[in-house]
């Protein structure tokens, strides 16, 4: 039985779901707006809000944990230092998740945008 068992399962197992976690959010501050399953959109949604208030105030101890998720350094720094500012007059809310009329093909999935309201520049990739 599943009772008081929190957040959505989505197919995976743990490691796949941490994984796609990362990911997701990844792609999230990457680009600023991503195509994806309004599942994943919903499921994911707390946590970029968690790590976009951590990374408002910049120390240590908040980088450090804002890292467990966001692995790449240049992506950390992006999000610390261009992302979180913009939104600092602001005490919530910084993602939207719009839901689009046609599902995916192949499996009728819904989809949805997962997108910051404050939209910022893409981060360049550097090859």
């Amino acid at each position: 039985m599943r009772h008081k068992l929190r957040g959505r399962r989505l197919g995976r197992n743990t490691a796949h779901r941490t994984a796609l976690k990362r990911n997701i959010l990844d792609a999230l501050f990457r680009h600023g707006r991503i195509v994806t399953t309004l599942e994943k959109a919903k499921e994911y949604r707390p946590f970029a809000e968690k790590l976009i208030t951590l990374a408002r105030t910049k120390n240590l101890h908040n980088i450090r944990i804002v890292a467990r998720d966001i692995q790449d350094r240049s992506l950390l720094k992006h999000l610390f230092e261009e992302i979180a500012p913009r939104f600092n007059d602001r005490s919530g809310g910084y993602t939207r998740i719009l839901r689009l009329p046609n599902r995916r093909l192949g499996d009728n999935g819904k989809q949805a945008i997962f997108e910051l309201v404050e939209k910022p520049e893409p981060l360049a990739k550097e090859d």
